[in-house]
């Protein structure tokens, strides 16, 4: 059978690439660290060995819109044409193909089926940046077949934080029952609090530290009771009009399971938390990776 070899979950950042290979006058502040922390996390997956990466995340708009945007949809391409035209122009991302793997996918439709979670399927699929962030911070070659899911953190009604944990639960089972001996690796992107376009966007920080703090605490610690207690949906847009994709972030632990992460790290910029999570199947950290994580936000 497959076997898990890391499950990842961090906040997708489009403008990485462009902030921290800028020349070094017009670089923010931050960029030294942040290139710092993204290669440290990057080599949480490299030292897994991973055959093939899942990769979970959320078209923003680019193909789905108001009026047709499923809320889970599994890609069952041979390869993907990635970043479109306005990614380009804003934030610096290059156009990237990879390659699918239609058996896998597949077996993953199939499987989730029969779990109760009722897929979209897209064989023309086009990814986004919040599938090619990942890529860039932790697999810059994009050498590796991947198996893209979709999920909707933006067009009411969303389905509910459980929801998105138990969907984690059934891709871990559903991956680990293909038959195959390939080393297989979930990497799934979403958000802390966050606002888009609205008057706390361009605040010194989050818009809700508090937040964001508790968040980092509870994926840290696998402490999913403490997110049922304290997250819904309601709550999360009173942190910020984007903090939905905390959701993205739930359904990764989902895949880990309700332990401790291996790694955890953060970066404070001047809008946004980033958050880099890493969690191995059974505690089998490799010997090589450090652990990163942050004591004071944990």
């Amino acid at each position: 059978m497959a076997k898990l070899v890391a499950t990842l979950a961090s906040t997708h950042h489009p403008f990485y690439l462009k902030a921290t290979t800028a020349p070094k006058e017009k670089q923010i502040p931050q960029a030294a660290e942040w290139k710092r922390k993204v290669e440290a996390y990057r080599e949480t997956l490299t030292a897994a060995k991973p055959d093939i990466l899942v990769m979970v995340g959320s078209d923003h708009f680019h193909q789905f819109f108001l009026d047709n945007y499923p809320t889970f949809l599994i890609g069952k391409a041979p390869r993907y044409d990635a970043t479109f035209y306005n990614e380009e122009r804003e934030f610096g991302i290059p156009k990237y193909v990879l390659e699918g793997h239609e058996d896998f996918s597949r077996f993953m439709h199939e499987g989730l089926m029969e779990e109760g979670f009722d897929f979209a399927v897209s064989h023309e699929l086009k990814i986004d940046h919040s599938i090619i962030c990942p890529i860039i911070t932790v697999r810059p070659d994009a050498d590796l077949p991947v198996v893209p899911i979709y999920t909707n953190i933006f067009v009411p009604p969303l389905a509910s934080v459980k929801r998105f944990w138990n969907l984690g639960r059934a891709i871990r089972k559903v991956l680990e029952a293909w038959p195959s001996d390939k080393r297989v690796a979930a990497i799934g992107t979403g958000h802390l609090s966050l606002e888009l376009g609205g008057p706390r966007q361009f605040g010194p920080s989050g818009p809700d530290p508090e937040f964001d703090r508790k968040a980092v605490a509870w994926l840290a610690n696998g402490d999913i009771e403490a997110i049922f207690e304290n997250v819904t949906l309601e709550s999360m847009v009173q942190s910020g009009n984007a903090t939905q994709g905390f959701l993205n972030m739930i359904l990764m632990m989902g895949v880990a399971g309700p332990v401790k992460a291996d790694y955890a790290d953060t970066l404070d910029l001047y809008h946004t938390m980033e958050a880099y999570f890493t969690w191995y199947p059974d505690g089998e950290k490799p010997a090589r990776v450090a652990n990163a994580r942050v004591e004071e936000t944990v």
